[in-house]
């Protein structure tokens, strides 16, 4: 992939978006559970996408014209990647509890910091390992500790939603590295919503395309396009241009809190103890990594140096000596040479100078070099 060419990092601005996104996925799912059972979810999905890449096209419709080689191709792998991966947990999610679903899915925050280290080789800090694994322990909180219990798990379900959760963590590893998606986010958003809707539009055009019937069900079809995929995916690949994949897997994590919150206040569902320790977690975790850290060590200058970063008084290996701070050597004259050495052809040693005249009266115009004041 290439190397992102993009403007100075904005880590606080990224984070914002990334927040938004997070916000705006996290209040899709309780209006999707509210429409699946009035409109299939195959439908829904060819729909909503659909829409969404219509009203960005409709915003700049010259936008896919003349891109530079490798927009198409990263925009296309960037939405089979998260097409499968939807496609993919909206079918398992017929066999699977709702909370093992989310924790599986969910699980793509600890997914993308192995995944790459074991391709790309990226390392990551103690700090950016502790935020993932507080993320991690939010999911639980989240989703295992509000309860599954008496419900059957299908092991191939589980499966289905396990790969779920690794092509969501390519797609965020593939964003994060991909020069042209941070170039021409804009292209690449409305072609990976291209992707997206004809994937699921060939799953929803064998049975018909059902559409919703009354107002409020246009209503949240219209947040759900416009609100969750649109904005959503555009904030997102202009905001995985300031953070790295990993913090940005970890801020993304945030989704149940907002699920819950939204819940909470238009359905009335009770909040727990386990939504109150999620939330303290991932707030927690996106702390970590959204704080700036500590200047390495190694960047500091040593004790006692100057600006330029070398210590008074010290020589450079190869390096003529410093007139501010290296002393001039034994039995050296002000000039730095020593008294016996041969003077060079040319020299003015023995000729007349005129006299030192001060120009007026008052302190020494050299008088930061000599310190002298003038006699008269």
């Amino acid at each position: 992939m290439a190397a992102p060419v993009s403007s100075a990092s904005r880590p606080l601005l990224g984070a914002v978006l990334l927040l938004f996104v997070s916000a705006a996925w996290g209040s899709a799912f309780p209006l999707m559970k509210d429409l699946i059972g009035r409109v299939p979810v195959a439908d829904l999905l060819a729909e909503r996408y659909g829409l969404a890449a219509l009203a960005l096209l409709a915003l700049r419709p010259g936008c896919l014209r003349g891109l530079p080689e490798g927009v198409w191709p990263t925009g296309i792998l960037l939405g089979l990647l998260f097409g499968v991966g939807q496609t993919a947990q909206a079918v398992a999610l017929h066999d699977l509890p709702s909370p093992v679903s989310g924790f599986t899915v969910g699980s793509y925050v600890v997914i993308t910091p192995i995944l790459g280290l074991a391709v790309l080789g990226t390392r990551l800090s103690r700090r950016t390992w502790g935020a993932v694994s507080l993320a991690a322990a939010a999911l639980v909180s989240f989703t295992l500790l509000r309860g599954a219990a008496g419900q059957d798990v299908s092991l191939p379900a589980l499966g289905v939603t396990l790969l779920a959760a690794v092509l969501y963590s390519a797609h965020t590893l593939v964003l994060g590295a991909s020069g042209r998606a941070r170039q021409d986010a804009y292209a690449i958003t409305v072609i990976q919503l291209g992707v997206i809707a004809a994937m699921t539009g060939l799953l929803a055009v064998p049975d018909g395309l059902t559409v919703p019937r009354t107002a409020g069900d246009w209503a949240i079809l219209g947040h759900l396009s416009i609100v969750a995929c649109a904005l959503g995916f555009l904030a997102r690949s202009f905001g995985q241009a300031h953070v790295p994949p990993v913090p940005a897997a970890v801020i993304l994590a945030s989704q149940p809190l907002w699920v819950t919150a939204l819940a909470a206040v238009a359905y009335g569902e009770p909040l727990t103890w386990s939504v109150g320790l999620g939330g303290a977690l991932i707030a927690a975790a996106m702390l970590l990594v959204v704080a700036p850290g500590r200047r390495p060590a190694a960047d500091a200058p040593p004790s006692g140096a100057g600006r330029t970063g070398r210590p008074a008084g010290r020589l450079l290996a190869g390096a003529p000596p410093c007139p501010l701070t290296d002393a001039p050597p034994a039995g050296a004259g002000r000039t730095g040479r020593p008294a016996d050495c041969p003077r060079p052809a040319g020299s003015r040693r023995g000729t007349r100078r005129p006299p030192w005249r001060w120009p007026a009266p008052g302190r020494c115009p050299r008088r930061p070099c000599c310190g002298r004041r003038p006699g008269g």
